[in-house]
């Protein structure tokens, strides 16, 4: 019987004292120091050097210190800038200093960053006083030009209606923005841009040709897919040149998304058989004419909408959004790799209003049988005059004429509207165009129907993520929980630790272009793929190989059906083969949202070999309308039992398994009703396992001949047991 290797996290801990407190003349001395550069002392000459027949000489002389000296105090003073008696001695001790020399110095020191400080603030705060005062100017001046719509003769503030001073306002807000935009692009190219849609129609390739790519073969398996464009890897940012363009790409496609996300029949059409939206495409290219082009031969276009009422502030999704390891943590099922190439703009006003990001990312079905879809982007954020935020995405492909785009991202994303709850409405759109033929056929359904990238993905992962985040904000023990944890602080340390889980679980599992899958056997959906990692110097996962193995196949079971059995503690004996029959019992849950099947648990496998020590397994089980997933991975007591107690998680080792659950397709219940999960389910299977505890020790065909056996032998158990009544 293949058994798990157990393994234990060290800690190397470096406590650094430091005492924040010095006696009142130290406090005094603070004031009465200055240094000139930072690197000079003045001291009275010693006892030694002084004529005994003369009066004692007041003057002062400087003594400079040696680079090395320099060197050693200001590395001290970034740990510690107050250090005491004991700290100054021994400072002094090693580089040959008196104590008092080693204190007048640290005092001096206190002294200049202090200064550099106020400094910066004085310049900040006068930067911000001539913001408002400019302001201020602008908004005189505008409302002494105001005219009476009437007779077209100067207007009294009190003979305008409010709706007038808001439009006036609001004018002059665009007026500055556009502006605004205006300067950043003359920076780049030294003259202002035209406004968006006057583009170039014959400019040069480099920036708008939309000529039709031309394909080649189509590569094999899904592991080496897009291995030859792989935008995560050897991506750079935009030049400079391509910096005007890019800002008025973003603007049009602000635009463009709020028409796309408010607008009816005819350009969204719905659809009779399916009661779903579908984007009249004829509608769509005469309303929008410009943009990002034509769409290349080889693509189809998938378009979707989804709106929905979440569980959070709206500032807090617009930052979450705008930060993208927020994102892409909080979308890990969805987003499997991104990374911001560079910054264009900050936004105003101390928020993300106006933020520009050029980004790239790469988007997945948790199932290596679903090629990636990667995209280079642009992110802009704005808030519209009714309070309204917005965030958009469109693909900048077309300033890269080298690469061969699979996947282009027309202007896609959210908007976000404030109510009085504290709560956000959300409308998504998903707009792309995509060469999906290398899907595998038992997924093709779930793909073309927009459950696998579309909106309604989007909008229902961060359902549930808001319920989850809500839940991990918690300063008590909600009374859903029970078991073993008994403090606020444990509750946190145990969430924070399923999270890890879960990332590390969903960056795995799919067909990444920074994997390389190896399949065990021929091209059909059951076939197993494993990989190899070398783990080393990472805290987070046992040290040596890690083998992984993942295997996607379709049952006629209803999703919700499968995942209750998969995360139900009672019947895990039946497909678990490394519980090795034992009894399985639940010592923590924490609820994550309204659905029960939301949790994080800690459970306890008591072997039914008496020689073999309990195992306790860590669990994540989460359930929306276009997914669930039951994640896991063994745990070490000892570890554990820091993690209850408060401590951090970030030590504790970890190789998650698990499953990925998503329905086959829409189904269709009486009525007419849309509803996901009425056919059978698509089961992706996968396992992490510690092959070796030496990373340098070769992978024996042994060992993956075990993994391939351990995960064929789990899938025949559960496709027997949810098969029977």
């Amino acid at each position: 019987m293949f058994q798990p290797n157990m393994f234990e996290s060290h800690h190397h801990i470096l406590d650094i004292s430091c005492k924040t407190s010095e006696n009142q003349l130290d406090m005094l001395r603070d004031e009465d120091y200055e240094s000139k550069s930072g690197t000079d002392i003045m001291e009275a000459p010693s006892g030694d050097e002084q004529d005994p027949n003369q009066r004692p000489n007041k003057k002062k002389r400087y003594h400079r210190h040696t680079q090395h000296q320099i060197q050693e105090m200001e590395s001290f003073f970034k740990e510690c800038p107050h250090p005491d008696d004991k700290q100054r001695k021994e400072l002094g001790r090693r580089l040959t200093l008196e104590p008092l020399q080693v204190k007048f110095w640290f005092q001096n020191k206190r002294t200049q960053m202090k200064a550099q400080h106020e400094r910066h603030e004085n310049t900040q705060l006068r930067n911000e006083n001539e913001k408002l005062r400019s302001e201020n100017i602008r908004y005189k001046e505008a409302l002494a030009n105001a005219t009476c719509p009437n007779c077209g003769g100067p207007a009294a503030i009190g003979e305008m209606s409010f709706d007038e001073q808001q439009l006036r306002i609001e004018n002059t807000r665009l007026h500055e923005e556009i502006d605004r935009i205006s300067g950043i692009a003359a920076k780049y190219v030294g003259k202002p841009v035209l406004s968006y849609p006057n583009m170039p129609s014959h400019g040069p390739t480099r920036s708008l040709d939309l000529g039709v790519p031309n394909f080649g073969p189509q590569q094999g398996m899904v592991g080496d897919m897009f291995g030859a464009n792989d935008l995560l890897r050897s991506v750079s940012g935009p030049t400079e040149a391509d910096k005007p363009i890019i800002i008025e790409l973003a603007v049009a496609a602000m635009e463009e998304l709020i028409r796309m996300a408010q607008a009816g029949d005819p350009l969204w059409v719905q659809n009779s058989d399916t009661s779903s939206e579908v984007l009249s495409e004829e509608e769509y290219m005469r309303t929008f004419p410009r943009g990002i082009g034509p769409k290349p031969l080889g693509l189809i276009s998938e378009a979707s909408r989804e709106s929905a009422v979440v569980i959070m502030n709206h500032i807090t999704l617009v930052e979450i959004l705008m930060d993208v390891n927020q994102w892409s943590n909080v979308f890990s099922g969805i987003v499997s790799r991104a990374m911001t190439l560079e910054v264009l703009s900050t936004g105003v006003a101390g928020n993300y209003n106006g933020a520009l990001q050029v980004m790239t990312a790469e988007y997945q079905v948790p199932s290596p049988l679903v090629p990636t879809r990667e995209n280079y982007f642009v992110r802009y954020c704005k808030q519209h005059s009714d309070g309204t935020w917005a965030v958009v995405d469109v693909s900048l492909d077309n300033l890269r004429t080298s690469s061969i785009s699979r996947c282009r991202r027309r202007p896609s994303g959210c908007l976000i509207q404030e109510l009085p709850n504290g709560y956000s409405k959300v409308t998504w759109v998903e707009h792309v165009e995509v060469d999906d033929r290398s899907v595998h056929e038992i997924y093709r359904s779930l793909v073309t129907s927009g459950l696998g990238f579309g909106a309604k993905r989007w909008v229902k992962t961060l359902e549930r993520q808001c319920e989850r985040l809500a839940s991990v904000m918690a300063n008590n023990i909600p009374a859903g929980d029970v078991g073993v944890i008994t403090t606020p602080e444990g509750r946190k340390s145990m969430l924070k630790l399923a999270e890890r889980m879960v990332l590390s679980f969903c960056s795995g599992v799919g067909a990444s272009t920074a994997h390389t899958w190896t399949t065990l056997s021929g091209s059909g959906a059951d076939d197993v793929r494993v990989m190899t990692r070398k783990s080393m110097d990472d805290p987070g996962r046992p040290p040596g190989i890690v083998l992984s193995a993942a295997t996607s196949f379709w049952i006629p079971i209803q999703p919700k059906r499968v995942f209750d059995f998969l995360r139900d503690e009672n019947s895990r004996s039946e497909w678990d083969i490394l519980s090795n029959g034992g009894l399985v019992q639940e010592m923590a849950h924490i609820a994550n949202g309204r659905d029960p099947g939301n949790c994080v648990s800690l459970l306890r496998v008591n072997s039914a070999n008496s020689s073999q020590s309990n195992m306790l397994i860590l669990q994540e089980s989460s359930s929306d309308a276009t997914g669930s997933y039951v994640i896991y991975a063994p745990v070490d007591i000892v570890a554990m039992n820091v993690v209850l107690s408060g401590g951090d998680p970030d030590y504790v080792a970890l190789l998650p398994s698990g499953f990925a659950i998503l329905p086959d397709g829409p189904g269709q219940q009486e009525g007419g009703n849309p509803e996901v999960g009425t056919g059978g389910s698509l089961l992706t299977v996968a396992f992490q396992i510690l092959v070796d505890s030496i990373p340098t020790a070769k992978l024996s065909l042994g060992s993956v001949a075990t993994v391939n056996s351990l995960i064929k032998c789990t899938v025949e158990r559960i496709k027997a047991a949810v098969a029977s009544p």
